[in-house]
């Protein structure tokens, strides 16, 4: 049974990184600049919202009466460029795809995530108990986001200019809804090195949900978090990559990835709740060294001892990386015993320069 810690953190979560927000509204196109300003202006009033609606309480949310255990209950909304949530439903569970693109794709991407917790690990819906996943499309108008707010997902249209519809990656779905999963579960703290592993955690298993729906391996995967959502104008491939933290983009307006691959370049930063979209790179790479020395699927080994962790009750709301890293070695030695898969965590860790024992 999945144990939760009481209470849950007023957090609001977005895919695109404060500091990448920050720097295209300085940028001197103001088309560029205005469409980050308003992107900033709306993530502040949203990021607001979460916190009142955490203070007052969200209205509890049940499955339908009569909803199959094993399948997913799933509604898309339209705001047709508006910002009232959720808007227009548009699609329903179970009904055909229509003619809308972005509808389609969030409604596969909340499947697939739905899908992955499920086959992998038994998870019923993000909080193990079959809670409905509604999302919400073309929300605002050139909105450069994607937010999970403590009820559902929102995807923006990006502005077409730096980033393009939010719903093209598939693990940029899986990433928000596992904020849910924190949410429910360990309830990690969105603060410095806490707050980097909540974010690392919404990464692995963005990334494990692209990939169990790709059917990849290890060795096939990108490890790329967000690639298709930067336009043909920027130079880069994605967000942030999980194999080469740092790497992810070099642009002359976005300018260069800052997310560190190791401890030794551990970013001490008060901007983006202390780095947390930044140094979550630390975690992000000691997850894909340990299952790349594993092979095979991902989510079979690595990410069923990082699901374990997360999951377990024993991880801390204000856990620091040398936490989680001790109770992953703890989580491989219960299921998998003294083998390989001990063996290839306790190096993942000390290669980031993580203590883990």
């Amino acid at each position: 049974m999945t144990k939760t810690n009481g209470g849950f953190e007023p957090v609001f979560c977005t895919v695109v990184p404060p500091h990448v927000l920050d720097k295209l509204a300085q940028h001197e196109d103001p088309a560029l600049a205005n469409a980050a300003r308003k992107t900033l202006e709306r993530d502040a009033y949203e990021r607001t919202h979460r916190r009142l609606t955490t203070v007052i309480g969200a209205p509890t949310v049940a499955p339908p009466a009569g909803a199959a255990p094993d399948k997913p209950h799933r509604t898309i909304y339209d705001a047709r460029h508006g910002t009232d949530l959720p808007g227009r439903k548009v699609r329903s569970e179970g009904e055909d795809p229509g003619k809308d693109a972005t509808v389609n794709r969030a409604y596969a991407g909340l499947g697939a995530t739905f899908e992955l917790y499920l086959k992998a690990y038994e998870r019923y819906s993000i909080d193990g108990n079959g809670l409905p996943l509604d999302a919400t499309v073309h929300f605002d108008h050139d909105y450069n986001n994607a937010f999970w707010n403590g009820e559902q997902m929102v995807f923006g249209d990006g502005d077409g200019e730096i980033f393009l519809d939010f719903t093209i990656p598939i693990d940029v779905i899986g990433h928000e809804l596992t904020h849910g999963v924190t949410q429910y579960t360990a309830n990690l703290t969105y603060f410095g090195q806490p707050g980097a592993l909540n974010e690392s955690l919404s990464d692995v298993f963005g990334s494990l949900i692209k990939q169990y729906t790709l059917g990849q391996t290890a060795a096939e995967a990108d490890w790329l978090i967000g690639a298709g959502l930067l336009a043909p104008r920027v130079t880069g491939k994605a967000l942030r990559s999980m194999k080469e933290p740092g790497t992810a983009y070099d642009d002359d307006v976005l300018g260069k990835d800052p997310q560190p691959g190791t401890m030794d370049d551990f970013v001490r930063t008060g901007r983006d709740n202390g780095g947390v979209h930044i140094n979550s790179g630390i975690p992000n790479h000691a997850f894909y060294l340990a299952a790349s020395a594993l092979g095979g699927h991902a989510w079979e080994k690595a990410g069923q001892i990082w699901y374990d962790v997360l999951t377990g009750g024993e991880l801390k709301k204000d856990a620091l990386f040398a936490d989680f890293a001790k109770l992953t070695v703890a989580a491989a030695k219960a299921r998998f015993n003294e083998g390989e898969e001990l063996q290839a965590v306790l190096k993942a860790w000390e290669q980031v320069g993580v203590r883990s024992s």
